[in-house]
């Protein structure tokens, strides 16, 4: 199966995407990343008007094979949570990139971005792990 890495997103070295769309960021977790957990059995997500820190967890997500931490690729404010996501975890490997985001938040630096890998050089690092 080929995985997508779209282009207008930025990428964690520990596998979170963001979308930047003006000052609001929807955070998500990587189809490379959901294809090496398998199946999602749960999933914890701050609530709506927390904070968030680079380099600190905002959450888990669980599958079958694994408990992985989630970070966030840029600090901010949680504004919105994918409650069907919360509800339907495995529903997050069917459209990560759209349906299956997690959070979205206010950012409050825009240039914590700049220090992101772009979809090129997140599939380089993910394609050469996956040897």
């Amino acid at each position: 199966m080929e995985l997508e890495y779209p282009d207008d997103l930025k990428y964690l070295d520990t596998h979170e995407y963001v979308r930047l769309d003006g000052e609001i960021a929807t955070i998500g977790v990587s189809a490379f990343a959901l294809d090496q957990l398998g199946d999602i059995v749960f999933l914890e997500l701050p609530d709506v008007g927390d904070s968030l820190e680079l380099e600190s967890n905002f959450g888990t997500i669980e599958s079958v094979k694994a408990v992985e931490d989630l970070y966030p690729p840029v600090s901010g404010t949680v504004i919105d949570r994918n409650e069907t996501a919360i509800e339907t975890p495995e529903s997050i490997v069917e459209d990560p990139y759209g349906e299956g985001w997690l959070l979205k938040i206010r950012v409050d630096n825009l240039d914590e971005l700049s220090d992101l890998l772009s979809a090129s050089e997140y599939r380089a690092q993910v394609e050469g792990e996956d040897e």
